[in-house]
C-alpha cells in the first residue's frame, strides 16, 4: 500500500515589480509569487503531485503557513483511496469543523486546500499518464458530479440538472478533443494593457498583440479617469476599430463611480469591465451591469467559492463568469462553478497570469469545451507573456490560440533551479534586498 508521506510548501517570489509587470489600480507594485506545494508519496512510480496559490509576494507568508497546516489531514493517507475520490477528500478538507470556523470555505485556508487538492489531481492525471484537461474530459458524467460538493447550490442547480448538462455534452467529445489539439483554444492578451507601461510600450505591445493573432486585448484601468480615456484612444488607435478591448478596474470603484467611468470610456466600445467593484458585492454588480449595458460585466478571480459565483449568476450580475485556478477550492469546485455558468448560459473566460495561471487554468477551460460547453464561442482564455519559462509544461500560444497540452498533469510543476534562484528570502534572486 502507498501512502502520502509528505507536504511541503516553498516561498517562491519573482521580482515583476522591478518592471512594473502585472501593475494595476489596486497592485501598483506587485511581486508575482506561488505558495508552492509539493505532495509526495512512498510510490515506486516517483510520482508528485504539484500545486500552487497565487499571491502578489507578502501573501504567501500566510499561505505557506496555511498549506504547512494542511499536512496532518494527508500524510499517512492511502495514495489509491485519496486519488480515487477526490470529492469525499475535498468535503472532508473544506467540511472540517475547526477549518470552516475561519470561513467557512473562504480566504488563506480554503485557497490552502484548492492548491492541495489541485497538487492531487496533479497526481491522478499523470499516474493516468493524461493532461488535466483530458482526465477530466474523459470521466463520465457520474463520475464528475462524484467531485462537486452541491451543498448550499441545489436552489440554482442540482446533481440531476449537471448531469443533464454532462450527459448532453458527450456526444461529440471525441470530435472537440481532436479539434482542440489541432486548432487550441481562443486567447485574450492583457500583456500590453499593465498600468505601469509607458505610452510607447503600451502602443508597441498592443500592435505586437495584433500582429500575432490576437482579437482581444485588455487594459488595467481605474487610477484616473483622464489617464484611462488617454490611454484608451492611445490603444484604440494602434489596434484599429476591428480589435476588441477589455478594461479591468481591479475592484477600484464604487457603484455610481464605476458607472459614471464606464461612461467616459464607452466611446471607444470596451468588450467588458472586469472586476468594477468589490468583488463580494454582488448587488452592485448587477446595478452597474443593468446601468451600463451593452458594455459587458465580468467578474470572478476573487470570489470565495461557488456560492458567490451562483448568486452573481442567479442575480443576473455578470456577462462573462471568470474562474480561477487558484483562488477557490481547486478542481473540485472549479467544476461546479463550470456547470453552474452552464445552467446560466454564461460564458467562462478564465482568470490567468499571475505565477502559473495560465498553465494550470488553460485545463479548466479545455475541460469546458471537450466536456461541457461544447462551445469556444465568446469564449477566451486570459494570457500574459510572463514567466513561462520556470514551468515543466509552459503555457503556448500561438496565433491567438493556447496550443493544448499533452504532457500528464496539470501544467503545475515548476522547475527545481527556478524555484531555487525564488524562494524567498534565500533564494540569489533575493540576495541583498
Amino acid at each position: 500500500m502507498a501512502t502520502f508521506v509528505s507536504l511541503a510548501p516553498t516561498d517562491v517570489r519573482f521580482p515583476t515589480s522591478r518592471e512594473l509587470d502585472g501593475s494595476d489600480a489596486m497592485n501598483p507594485e506587485p511581486d508575482y509569487s506561488a505558495a508552492y506545494v509539493v505532495v509526495s508519496t512512498d510510490a515506486d512510480d516517483g510520482l508528485e503531485g504539484h500545486g500552487f496559490t497565487f499571491t502578489t509576494g507578502r501573501g504567501n507568508d500566510v499561505q505557506t503557513a496555511a498549506l504547512t497546516s494542511i499536512g496532518p489531514w494527508l500524510i499517512g493517507r492511502d495514495v489509491d483511496e485519496v486519488l480515487n475520490d477526490l470529492g469525499a477528500f475535498g468535503r472532508e478538507l473544506t467540511g472540517d469543523a475547526q477549518l470552516r470556523w475561519l470561513g467557512p470555505e473562504k480566504g488563506v485556508i480554503h485557497m490552502a486546500c484548492g492548491a492541495v487538492l489541485n497538487a492531487l489531481w496533479d497526481l491522478r492525471a499523470k499516474r493516468a499518464g493524461l493532461p488535466l484537461w483530458q482526465l477530466l474530459a474523459r470521466m463520465t458524467p457520474e463520475e464528475l458530479c462524484d467531485v462537486i460538493d452541491f451543498t448550499y447550490l441545489t436552489d440554482a442547480l442540482t446533481r440531476e440538472e449537471a448531469l443533464a448538462i454532462l450527459r448532453g455534452a458527450q456526444a461529440g467529445r471525441a470530435e472537440r478533443e481532436a479539434e482542440l489539439l489541432i486548432k487550441g483554444y481562443p486567447a485574450y492578451t492583457t500583456t500590453p494593457g499593465w498600468l505601469g507601461y509607458s505610452d510607447e510600450k503600451l502602443v508597441r505591445l498592443s500592435k505586437e498583440a495584433v500582429a500575432d493573432g490576437f482579437d482581444l486585448i485588455k487594459l488595467k484601468v481605474g487610477a484616473s479617469v483622464d489617464e484611462d480615456v488617454r490611454r484608451m484612444r492611445i490603444a484604440r488607435e494602434a489596434v484599429g476599430p476591428d480589435i476588441a478591448i477589455a478594461v479591468d478596474a481591479n475592484q477600484r470603484w464604487e457603484v455610481d463611480q464605476a458607472v459614471e467611468w464606464m461612461s467616459q470610456l464607452a466611446p471607444f466600445n470596451p468588450r467588458w469591465i472586469e472586476e468594477p467593484t468589490s468583488p463580494d458585492d454582488i448587488l452592485g454588480h448587477a446595478e452597474i451591469r443593468a446601468r451600463i449595458a451593452p458594455i459587458a460585466v465580468a467578474t470572478g478571480e476573487h470570489a470565495h467559492n461557488r456560492v458567490m459565483f451562483k448568486q452573481l449568476l442567479k442575480a443576473q450580475a455578470i456577462d462573462v463568469v471568470q474562474i480561477d485556478a487558484s483562488r477557490v477550492g481547486g478542481v473540485n469546485e472549479n467544476l461546479a462553478i463550470i456547470l453552474l455558468a452552464a445552467k446560466f448560459g454564461v460564458p467562462v473566460c478564465p482568470h490567468a497570469g499571475g505565477v502559473g495561471l495560465c498553465e494550470v487554468v488553460r485545463h479548466l477551460a479545455m475541460f469546458d469545451f471537450v466536456a461541457v460547453s461544447g462551445s469556444t464561442d465568446q469564449r477566451y482564455i486570459e494570457f500574459v507573456d510572463h514567466l513561462h519559462e520556470h514551468f515543466y509544461d509552459p503555457a503556448l500560444v500561438d496565433h491567438g490560440r493556447y496550443i493544448a497540452p499533452t504532457m500528464p498533469g496539470s501544467s503545475a510543476q515548476m522547475r527545481p533551479q527556478s524555484i531555487a534562484d525564488h524562494t524567498f528570502p534565500g533564494g540569489p534572486v533575493w540576495a541583498g534586498v
